[in-house]
């Protein structure tokens, strides 16, 4: 085999493995048409509902029908969620259909992960909601929202700008140099509610452990306390 033919097949081989990566997966551009955006704007249409009529429960005069006064109270009530739901719907949907030059798939599909833990999250209020949240279910699923919200919306980032390291040979600390502004923005946008989120997480964990510890510790102070009586 000559030298001219083992540098045309050399070309060849690159050239084809360039256009597998940039090759864009049908799911990635679907996925976010047909399921993305419907699940975002039902999100936000069934949070307010749920806020509507927790407050018109409790009595509240100005929830006896729906207005401009309830859809402002809710906004500024949830201000951080539902900036993330416009901020989806209006920045990464067209990120993803148009000015991504058919290129991030792999990005695309670390960020669909990040969902993982939202089951979770509704089981727990589903077990609140039904007076279940001393069973070991709630505890359990408590530990499964942290797990899954940590590791699938908060260590996701820096996994990612790893596997872009490893891919084209450069350390960690090097990747966001090697990324678009945009996308280094993006990412911290998206990764900033999640950080604050997760620390309300553990603070609510941590508040339900303390709970929990003190009515297992009840009823062994009122045995201690009638054995002294005797």
């Amino acid at each position: 085999m000559t030298l001219g033919r083992v540098k045309t097949r050399i070309k060849i081989f690159m050239q084809s493995d360039i256009i597998v990566c940039v090759c864009v997966h049908w799911l990635a551009t679907y996925f976010v048409i047909w399921y993305g955006v419907p699940y975002m704007t039902y999100d936000i249409f069934a949070m307010y509902l749920s806020h509507y009529y927790r407050f018109r429960v409790k009595g509240h005069e100005d929830y006896k029908q729906h207005s401009l006064r309830t859809v402002n109270s809710f906004v500024r009530r949830e201000f951080l969620l539902v900036l993330h739901h416009i901020a989806l719907l209006t920045i990464l949907l067209p990120v993803t259909l148009f000015f991504r030059r058919e290129q991030g798939d792999f990005f695309i599909g670390c960020l669909f992960l990040t969902e993982l833990s939202t089951p979770f999250v509704s089981l727990g209020k589903i077990l609140i909601q039904v007076r279940q949240h001393d069973c070991w279910l709630h505890k359990a699923n408590g530990g499964m929202v942290l797990l899954t919200f940590f590791m699938c919306r908060i260590a996701l980032f820096p996994y990612m700008y790893w596997v872009y390291g490893q891919h084209y040979g450069i350390p960690l600390y090097s990747v966001p140099f090697h990324l678009p502004l945009t996308a280094n923005l993006g990412n911290s946008c998206i990764l900033a509610p999640q950080l604050y989120w997760f620390i309300l997480l553990c603070r609510k964990g941590f508040r339900l452990y303390k709970r929990s510890r003190m009515q297992d510790s009840s009823p062994a102070a009122t045995i201690t306390d009638n054995s002294k009586d005797d």
